[in-house]
């Protein structure tokens, strides 16, 4: 499995904010954000072919940890994936799956699936070659697949918001997966990756939320480490 990085920190998004968790990252999307912030395990995936073996040397390394995170790039596209969090499970983890929600779960194991399916403010600009952009579009929303996940795991759907307009799209979204979504599992984080990008954008996020029963979505390791690899 091609492994981008393998590190010990806190979760600095959704439900288990705050919780020290050892975090998987694969490397390989099948998507091209526009904004990602990880290019490194996606736009340009790089990192070490590891063994499943090797994966959990890494993890046991963290003894005090009972939570994992597979993360990426994206992870359901990960050769070996459902392996990797089976054996995690049965190492008494705690898994957190991190996903687009593009592909199926097919029956992962997974404590919490966090769910983040892009907006049309994900689509890539001109970076990438048109194929690419009509790719990321076709992909970029799978109510099916969100469905599916809603069905077998415990989740949170967290959007990347970048202007009042993209919470039309949401509902949307939400409607379209046509399964009971109560407004507190709906998470909205905003856009960035300095702790000025995202106070930018705090205020009317704050306001929707209030006015729709969502949960503000802070990035804590952002405000605590800035833009950093491994944090």
């Amino acid at each position: 499995m091609l492994i981008s990085e393998i590190f010990y920190s806190i979760q600095g998004e959704g439900d288990l904010t705050g919780v020290p968790s050892v975090f998987i990252r694969t490397s390989g999307c099948n998507l091209r954000c526009n904004w990602c912030d990880t290019m490194y395990a996606s736009w340009n995936p790089e990192g070490e072919d590891l063994s499943l073996d090797a994966i959990l040397r890494q993890v046991d390394a963290f003894p005090a940890a009972q939570h994992c995170v597979l993360t990426g790039g994206e992870p359901m596209v990960a050769k070996g994936i459902h392996d990797l969090a089976s054996a995690l499970k049965a190492r008494g983890k705690h898994v957190t799956i991190e996903t687009a929600a593009t592909v199926p779960p097919s029956g992962i194991s997974c404590d919490l699936a966090s769910l983040s399916p892009k907006l049309s403010n994900s689509v890539p600009d001109a970076r990438l070659s048109e194929a690419w952009r009509q790719k990321h579009e076709k992909l970029r929303r799978q109510p099916k697949v969100v469905a599916d996940w809603l069905d077998h795991c415990d989740f949170q759907l967290k959007f990347v918001v970048t202007t009042p307009a993209d919470i039309q799209e949401i509902q949307s979204l939400v409607r379209d997966v046509a399964r009971e979504v109560p407004p507190s599992k709906i998470l909205l984080m905003p856009e960035g990756t300095s702790a000025e990008a995202l106070h930018g954008r705090n205020q009317f996020l704050l306001e929707i939320c209030k006015r729709n029963g969502y949960r503000y979505c802070n990035r804590l390791h952002v405000e605590l480490f800035g833009h950093t690899r491994g944090t």
